[in-house]
């Protein structure tokens, strides 16, 4: 498994019953890495049948997880414009990997795929028809991956069976977002057309003003591609807090910085309200998943967010929310209505389930 993502590539071999084998992560700084060393990498973890790419966007062009070849990767590179932090570095890992396994089947997996069950509703902008139709524009939703996993893990954790479960999963990393699954389906979700939109994330801003982006346009003169760098690489929490790294904000925090201060309630009063959204949109909730970097390692973060959540029936045993740190657990407070959990993310699961179907030996 190759996930090429916004912070870091991560490499993975599953064996039998989706055990790792061998792993290494290899930073990737706004999206961009070492190809020599990936290469090195993967070629030192061992032999593969088979390798699938996790690949953030697949546009209106696909639906589901292919085996790759020239032509998709053809329409990948025609999709860069939608994700510029993110495909340039599933192309530049796709390409590695092939130079050094050249007859090795690749699949590409799609974090867009797990959304396209969002209703009409939930997908469409309200704009111009002539446009929408034109040039796709719709939310399409990201991390699906990810979410896919954290909501069937989550039914398992609780011994339930997922088909009337409602799950709200927070996958929060340097790239965050929120999904509603309702009986295994997205039904919501907090990222739309881009990565951009929904919440505060490591160095992306989240949802703003469009008239805001309008406006320094017009007036200050800013160009558009400029926009596009500050609003992916130079926002987020970097921005607030002059680090994009939640563990240092957390430290800034304690410190008593004001910085940091504000960073941290700006981050959670965006992912209170997504929450809350996101319930609305299952019309209840049974249980609220933190997963990702920060939401699996920051205990702090999980509590700030549950403490003005008491409302949708959310509380959390402060000793177990301490304890769960990168490990699978239930850190709900006894008697609570809703179930919190922390799920480890292993969309790498998601993507070797995707790559045996496509290529026919799984279900």
């Amino acid at each position: 498994m190759v996930n090429a993502g916004s912070s870091s590539v991560k490499l993975r071999l599953l064996g039998e019953a989706d055990a790792v084998l061998a792993e290494r992560d290899l930073p990737a700084a706004h999206g961009r890495f070492d190809a020599a060393a990936l290469v090195a990498a993967f070629a030192a973890m061992g032999e593969a049948d088979a390798v699938g790419h996790r690949v953030v966007h697949g546009g209106t062009a696909f639906q589901g997880s292919v085996r790759l070849d020239a032509g998709v990767v053809a329409q990948l590179r025609a999709l860069i414009d939608l994700a510029p932090l993110h495909l340039p570095a599933s192309l530049a890992a796709m390409e590695a990997v092939a130079a050094v396994r050249p007859h090795l089947p690749a699949v590409a997996c799609f974090d867009t795929a797990f959304h396209r069950t969002l209703p009409a509703e939930a997908a469409t902008y309200a704009l111009p028809a002539e446009w929408r139709q034109r040039y796709g524009l719709r939310r399409f939703g990201f991390h699906g991956l990810a979410h896919a996993y954290a909501a069937r893990a989550a039914a398992a954790l609780l011994a339930r069976d997922p088909a009337g479960l409602r799950v709200v999963t927070c996958h929060l990393g340097a790239g965050a977002s929120l999904a509603a699954v309702l009986g295994g389906r997205s039904i919501d979700t907090t990222m739309g057309f881009t990565p951009l939109e929904g919440l505060v994330m490591a160095t992306r801003a989240g949802s703003v003003d469009p008239g805001l982006l309008l406006w320094l346009q017009e007036h200050a003169g800013i160009p558009p591609r400029v926009l596009t760098t500050a609003l992916d690489e130079r926002s987020g929490l970097l921005a607030l807090a002059g680090t994009a790294d939640m563990r240092e904000v957390l430290g800034g925090v304690a410190a008593g910085e004001r910085r940091a201060q504000l960073a941290l309630g700006v981050y959670v009063h965006r992912l209170r309200a997504a929450v809350a959204a996101m319930v609305a949109a299952l019309g209840g909730l049974d249980a609220l998943v933190f997963s990702g970097g920060v939401g699996e390692h920051a205990p702090e973060v999980r509590s700030a967010a549950a403490s003005g959540l008491g409302f949708l029936g959310v509380a959390l045993d402060a000793a177990a929310n301490r304890a769960a740190v990168a490990v699978d657990a239930d850190v709900s407070a006894p008697g609570a209505p809703v179930h919190t959990l922390v799920i480890v993310a292993r969309e790498d699961v998601e993507i070797a389930a995707e790559v045996r179907r496509v290529l026919g030996s799984g279900p």
